[in-house]
């Protein structure tokens, strides 16, 4: 067995999903991994991760949408305010999606299905700099 971790930097827009399939992918095909499993892990509280849909991009419009309507911004409820009214919101929705994904290696490659992207959900509504980690265990 070996392990493998790289960290990839991603810069987002603003609230939104930002699909970074490709460079996972890519890093997997270099490492010559057969068989294995591929955790990714973002490390932030107000970003997450998703695995999701990437032919039709009114999937993620309204995935958008779902949430902003779950979890709306300026609520009186919420305590915590200091970073903005975007702020309390976003880490409740990343406590409702994931941190971190875990996909198996098959082949060489990640075991995604045909229509399956791996996404980092901004939930912020500036742009930033996000830091996730990868970590493949495998022979």
């Amino acid at each position: 067995m070996n392990q493998f971790v790289r960290q990839l930097g991603v810069e987002t827009r603003g609230k939104g999903l930002v699909e970074i399939t490709h460079p996972i992918l890519d890093w997997v095909a270099s490492l010559a991994v057969e068989t294995g499993m591929l955790t990714v892990y973002i490390r932030h509280t107000s970003a997450s991760l998703t695995i999701q849909e990437n032919a039709d991009p009114d999937v993620l419009h309204d995935l958008e949408g779902f949430f902003a309507r779950l979890v709306p911004e300026d609520d009186p409820l919420y305590r915590h305010t200091m970073e903005g009214p975007d702020d309390m919101p976003a880490h409740i929705r990343a406590a409702l999606t994931q941190t971190h994904l875990a996909v198996p290696v098959v082949d060489g490659a990640p075991a995604l299905g045909t229509w399956q992207g791996i996404y980092l959900f901004e939930h912020r509504r500036r742009p930033h700099h996000r830091t996730v980690v990868l970590h493949v265990l495998g022979a």
